[in-house]
This record gives C-alpha cells, sequence and structure tokens, in this order.
C-alpha cells in the first residue's frame, strides 16, 4: 500500500511539472496564472436531449474559478445512470441544451479562487459538479471538494463520491441501519448496489437481499446473502427466507417494484425510493414508457402506512447538495466514509475505463445493464478501436423496448480495463 501510495504521488509531480513547472506545486502566484496555459480544453457536449447521437467531444473555453471555487484538471470522471435520465431530458426541470453532462470527477487543483482555504495547487481531490464534470478542467465550489487518499487511484476516486454518499446517506441517515437489520436492494452489481452490500457488511449480523441479471451472480454472489434473479419472483422468495420481510427496502427501479417493496416491509420498516430506472426502457424518452412506469406504482395510502406502521421515504443526492444547500452535512459523510476507507472496510467497484470520445458506447452499456461497478471516463485515455460488431446504434422505439438487464453475454462486448 505504501509502494501504490507513492507512486500516486509521483504520478501528481509528474503531472504538476507537465502542467506548468515546480513554481505550480508550491502554490505561487504565477504558477496559478501560467502563460502557456490553453484556453480552450475538450469536453462532452449534449446538442440536444434525445438518443447518443446528441453527444460529442468539442472544444469550450476553459472555466476559471470565482470566488469560493476551486479549479481542477480532471483525470477521471463517473457515469451514472441519471446521466442517461439528462441526456433524454426525462428528469423535472430539466437544463438548456447546449450542455456538458456529469455530476463528480476527480483529478488535480490547478488554481484557487478567492477566499478558498483548506486547499492549495497540486493536491489530489475528488468533487460533485452541478453539470459540467464531463471535460479537461471543472471549476466547483470549494464545499463540494474532498482530498483524496494517497492510496486511492483517480478512477477510484471518480466512482466514490455519487454511490457511497448516496448508500450511505439511505442507510445510515433515513433508515437507520443497526445490528441484525435485514435490506433489499436492487441493482445489485450496479455502483450503488456495491456500496451498500459494502456498507452493510460493516455492520454485524445484517442480512443483505440483492437482485440482479444472472449474468452478474457468479462475479457479486459473495457480496450479498441472498442473491435473486431480477426476472425471478424476488418478493416469495425472500418471503420464503424471511417470512416478515425486510427492514430496509432500496428501491432505484420504481414503476411495479413500488408496490412490491411495500409489500415486503416488516412493521417499521423504511422503504426508500431513489431512482426510476424502469423509465428508461429505449434510447430516447418515450411517454409511454414513463406512463407505464407509473401507472404500474402502487397509490400509496397514508391510512395503510399508519395501520401497517410503515416508512416510505424519497432521496435525492443531487438535490440536497444543489437545491437544498446540505453541502456541510454531506461533508460530514465523507468524512466517515473515507475513515472507512482508510481502514480498508470499503473500496468502490470500477467497472470500466473509457475514453471521452467512447462516451457512447459507455452509456449503451450502461443502458444494457452490462456494468459490474462503475463506468468511469478516463480524460487522458486514448479511445480503444471498436470491433465491427460493437454498434452504439439502439432502437429509436424505446416505448416498445423491454429492459431485461443485460441478461445476454454479448453485453459484456465493450472494451474495458480494470
Amino acid at each position: 500500500m505504501a509502494k501504490e501510495g507513492a507512486q500516486r504521488a509521483e504520478e501528481t509531480e509528474q503531472m504538476i511539472e507537465k502542467e506548468g513547472g515546480k513554481e505550480a506545486a508550491e502554490g505561487s502566484a504565477a504558477g496559478s496564472l501560467r502563460a502557456g496555459d490553453t484556453k480552450e480544453m475538450r469536453a462532452v457536449v449534449l446538442s440536444a436531449f434525445g438518443g447518443l447521437n446528441k453527444l460529442r467531444v468539442s472544444k469550450k473555453a476553459m472555466p476559471e474559478p470565482q470566488e469560493g471555487e476551486l479549479k481542477i484538471r480532471v483525470k477521471a470522471c463517473g457515469l451514472n445512470f441519471i446521466d442517461l435520465m439528462v441526456r433524454q431530458g426525462n428528469i423535472d426541470n430539466p437544463p438548456k441544451t447546449p450542455l456538458v453532462p456529469g455530476f463528480e470527477c476527480s483529478g488535480i487543483v490547478e488554481a484557487l479562487g478567492d477566499s478558498v482555504k483548506g486547499f492549495e495547487i497540486g493536491d489530489r481531490v475528488m468533487a460533485f459538479v452541478n453539470y459540467n464534470a464531463w471535460a479537461e478542467v471543472v471549476c466547483t465550489p470549494v464545499e463540494f471538494v474532498y482530498k483524496i487518499p494517497d492510496d486511492m487511484s483517480f478512477s477510484e476516486a471518480a466512482a466514490f463520491p455519487m454511490n457511497f454518499v448516496t448508500a450511505y446517506m439511505m442507510l445510515f441517515e433515513v433508515a437507520n441501519l443497526r445490528e441484525g437489520m435485514s435490506v433489499l436492494v436492487h441493482s445489485a452489481g450496479g455502483g450503488v448496489g456495491q456500496a451498500v452490500a459494502q456498507l452493510c457488511s460493516t455492520i454485524p449480523n445484517v442480512t443483505v437481499f440483492g437482485t440482479a441479471s444472472s449474468f452478474k451472480h457468479e462475479a457479486i454472489k459473495d457480496s450479498v446473502t441472498h442473491l435473486f434473479d431480477r426476472n425471478a419472483d424476488y418478493v416469495q422468495e425472500v418471503k420464503r427466507i424471511s417470512t416478515d420481510g425486510v427492514d430496509i427496502v432500496l428501491d432505484c427501479l420504481c414503476g411495479e417494484n413500488t408496490g412490491k417493496g411495500l409489500s415486503l416491509l416488516k412493521p417499521l420498516g423504511t422503504y426508500i425510493l431513489y431512482g426510476s430506472s424502469n423509465m428508461v426502457t429505449g434510447e430516447t424518452k418515450s411517454f409511454f414508457s414513463f406512463a407505464k412506469s407509473w401507472w404500474q406504482v402502487e397509490k400509496v395510502n397514508p391510512i395503510k402506512l399508519y395501520e401497517e406502521n410503515k416508512v416510505i421515504a424519497g432521496f435525492s443526492l443531487l438535490n440536497l447538495l444543489f437545491k437544498q444547500n446540505r453541502g456541510g452535512l454531506i461533508k460530514g459523510v465523507m468524512d466517515k466514509l473515507l475513515n472507512l476507507y482508510s481502514s480498508k472496510k470499503i473500496k468502490p467497484v470500477v467497472d470500466s475505463l473509457w475514453a471521452l470520445e467512447e462516451v457512447k458506447e459507455a452509456m449503451q452499456r450502461i443502458h444494457d445493464r452490462g456494468n459490474i461497478g462503475k463506468l468511469i471516463l478516463d480524460v487522458e485515455k486514448a479511445p480503444t478501436p471498436l470491433m465491427a460488431n460493437d454498434s452504439t446504434e439502439t432502437s429509436e422505439a424505446g416505448e416498445e423496448e423491454e429492459d431485461h438487464e443485460g441478461d445476454n453475454e454479448n453485453k459484456e462486448r465493450m472494451p474495458f480495463i480494470q
């Protein structure tokens, strides 16, 4: 581990020297405004809401930090299911296009805005960004930036914030996970699912029920207590093992799974909705799919919740950060998570690394639910030539497609690096 930490430090030093000399590493004023800086950068641009053809890599003006912001030379970016929904415009109050997608990244501090304290040029960091993360350079308020441990790689750091903060907040802040409880998590092979499983393992005697596509079972079987095929009748499977049901249900699917999740709750149990991936069935937004998903949602009767002693909740990390101004709360959670990482109790699972120019293929892999863990855009990675059958074309019919979470083995077709 010490050797890896030394390699990370050497990598950081080499990059700083490459970007502008040792003056930057020493944090001098001259180093933060080097004459050789380029004023343009590469970025993934979403030209309009819709399919994969709306994404392209192009040149954009490089941002400069405002008061209270850090300028970060990006090394890696996280790719999440919410990014697919943003691309489709399948979110509430979507921003205007063109825009640069992405909400999390890791990299090296390149410049400091006025009044910024606690960071220096050259620091290795990970950050939340309110869009604009998929670029070579980002600027974001200091309250959303966190230093990276020496033994954490940039790809791991880009896989850390969204997944682990979401999992931690739901388990411990909303559902109050304690010893001996049971948890059902959907998409157990995804980034949040794997984070949930790891965090549950830090509490004694927690039983984790997970659903995932059958082709993922061998890879993730050791991370959960009981694993079910997502297309099977998991409600009956859970009740066969635990007659009373479970204490916590974490639902990123929505639709018919809402009613199933509520039916599985024990008295005083908590159901948490944190996504609606069942609404994304095709490449583009479909009103039919949206309506179908919500039509399957069981109408929640408050009297029934009262009679059955059940709790229903929702969780959106991005809203908590950027709309509800809870950056201080998230900072405390990140401190706890980094302590768990340092004690080797948790570790981000990185599925694959992709060049910026491969963002369409990466998004398709998420759409197919082909990933185990997190997909990462590696800003410095050269694009990998795709094989002839590696098509990024998908049906525009959306409303007539059924998503079976990548049950075909050929959904492992995309190039990736562990």
